[in-house]
């Protein structure tokens, strides 16, 4: 591999989340992005997935610095996991995200003096690598995509995009890109979120007058507001609105009370005079108040949730009260967001979602118009769909051929899988091994793919204990096992099948102690097979068998 430039996918392909790659050119090796993903129903007890490190480990002393395209938790929720594991130089991020990470390594209290504020017009250069970028429309401030310059080609990001022409913020540099387009692209990596999305994408600017039009409408009452805590222009506008009238704002959730903290210091927000404690807001009167909150995805312990199950230390409902969901379901949330819904019509509030008649919320990612305009002015002779389900990196592809992008010439990868450039070709490489990394965001460890197994079992099929007591020394069982469980049959009505699994564990010990040579890791091992197969030939069922084996000599 000596003298070609390898793109290796760590994370963002197959998935929505988890965006991470990177680029290595003989002892060098630069990382884009170190995001996470989001737990669902199927992984249970964790809070959130992140890219296996391995390779990074492996390969530790290549590693020059890591640059951010944009401040959302899938892009940089994984840097603290990072950082505990492998050694990363320097991190270059934009203004917004380079004060969110501070504040995740501050609150997991890792020490790193190396964050490095990029602006638009920087250049990073390396021995091999020189790297720039161009400022793109997001929900958040200060997105970018990046330009990175490889002895064998060049290759674009654009991070998460969408083209706004009537912004909140800044408009995207439409002319860099054209120019970069111009200088020659050789692989463009994008955006596939919205890629089944037709036409383009609504403005920002619909949404503020959506918003306005609710505020009009609803004078007299108290607005609640559920958005995502990462959408600073929805935030800004938010303010914006309850300033012109004059409501004071109540932040609960720490996400959004962090996020606005951060855009009010950083100037993307002003009226810092409008925000107010609970206390104060319960002291106004209604239609001198905007709640402003996390939970538009039904999480059971934001604070939306709390509020709807009337659960919340500082907020009781109204029945006049306005809850507004600022947001779009992510896939997999529709249920959640529906049961709090449900709660809050129960309550006798009225509540607006985003439907085709109101436009409260607009996407931060590109339609397949707005990708079409990516693919004309950056002019790739390779494309990457990236950030997306398989559905969508396909559909993306798809558009990139319609657009004059050689067929052959797109690819859809998995995480792990690799790209070699050479000399202004490109073709797939090998691919590296990647684990499912789980974390609990409690104590911020990494939970094991085993564990995640063992809970599932549980929770389909429950747990069996089984309990037993040897003389190991005289090679005796004592008494009989004792059988316990939970989640797999009622015990006062499955009598007869314990005591069938009781005397089948006494049967499988008393076996076993004839050798002199067994163990107590042979029995338990031994126990927790057969007794799970046996189970499963009486019942149907395959509980986690776990055998407990005590050796108690007379």
């Amino acid at each position: 591999m000596k003298d070609k430039t390898k793109f290796i996918i760590l994370g963002g392909l197959g998935e929505i989340g988890k965006n991470m790659y990177a680029l290595e050119h003989n002892d060098e090796i630069i990382i884009i992005d170190a995001g996470i993903s989001f737990a669902d129903m199927t992984t249970f007890g964790v809070d959130y997935l992140v890219p296996d490190y391995s390779y990074l480990k492996e390969n530790e002393s290549k590693i020059k610095a890591l640059f951010i395209t944009h401040g959302h938790e899938d892009h940089i929720g994984g840097i603290p996991f990072l950082l505990l594991t492998v050694n990363i130089p320097y991190i270059y991020a934009p203004n917004q995200a380079s004060e969110l990470i501070k504040l995740k390594l501050q609150d997991k209290n890792i020490r790193y003096d190396n964050v490095r504020t990029y602006q638009s017009d920087d250049i990073v250069k390396f021995k091999y690598f020189i790297v720039d970028f161009f400022r793109t429309t997001h929900s958040i401030p200060d997105s970018h995509g990046i330009r990175i310059k490889t002895p064998n080609g060049t290759v674009v990001t654009t991070g998460d995009f969408k083209f706004d022409l009537t912004p909140i913020g800044p408009m995207a540099d439409l002319h860099k890109m054209a120019r970069i387009g111009e200088e020659g692209v050789d692989l463009l990596v994008s955006d596939s979120t919205n890629a089944l999305n037709e036409g383009v994408s609504n403005s920002e600017s619909k949404v503020d007058e959506a918003l306005n039009d609710i505020f009009a409408k609803h004078k007299l009452e108290r607005i609640i507001i559920a958005t995502f805590a990462s959408n600073i222009y929805r935030l800004k506008h938010i303010v914006e609105t309850c300033y012109k009238y004059n409501r004071k704002i109540c932040i609960f959730g720490r996400s959004m009370e962090n996020n606005i903290e951060i855009s009010i210091n950083g100037g993307y927000i002003n009226h810092k005079e409008l925000f107010i404690t609970p206390d104060e807001a319960n002291n106004l009167k209604p239609n001198e108040v905007c709640i402003l909150c996390t939970g538009s995805q039904g999480e059971p312990l934001a604070a939306l949730s709390r509020i709807a199950d009337g659960e919340h230390k500082s907020i009781k409902l109204r029945p006049d009260d306005v809850v507004i969901f600022s947001s779009s379901p992510i896939p997999g949330n529709a249920m959640s967001i529906g049961r709090t819904i449900n709660k809050l019509y129960l309550k006798g509030v009225t509540v607006y979602t985003n439907t085709d008649n109101i436009d409260i919320h607009t996407s931060g990612h590109a339609n397949i118009e707005e990708l079409k305009l990516m693919i004309r002015l950056i002019k790739p002779k390779y494309m990457l769909p990236f950030h997306g389900e398989y559905r969508m990196l396909k559909n993306h592809a798809d558009i990139s051929v319609a657009c004059g992008v050689d067929p052959n010439n797109t690819f859809i990868l998995d995480n792990g899988d690799s790209l070699i450039l050479d000399k202004g070709k490109i073709y797939q490489g090998e691919s590296i091994k990647q684990e499912e990394v789980f974390v609990d965001g409690n104590n911020a460890s990494e939970v094991a793919a085993g564990v995640i197994r063992d809970r599932k079992i549980m929770a389909s099929d429950g747990i069996l204990v089984i309990i037993a007591n040897l003389d190991i020394k005289k090679r005796k069982l004592l008494i009989k096992p004792n059988i316990t469980t939970r989640g797999f049959v009622q015990v006062n009505k499955s009598e007869e099948l314990l005591k069938m699994i009781e005397v089948k564990c006494s049967m499988i010990i008393i076996e076993k102690l004839k050798d002199p040579d067994t163990t107590f890791a042979d029995i338990r091992s031994t126990l927790a097979i057969t007794i799970a197969k046996y189970i499963d030939e009486l019942t149907g069922r395959r509980p986690l068998v776990l055998p407990i084996i005590t050796d108690i000599r007379k």
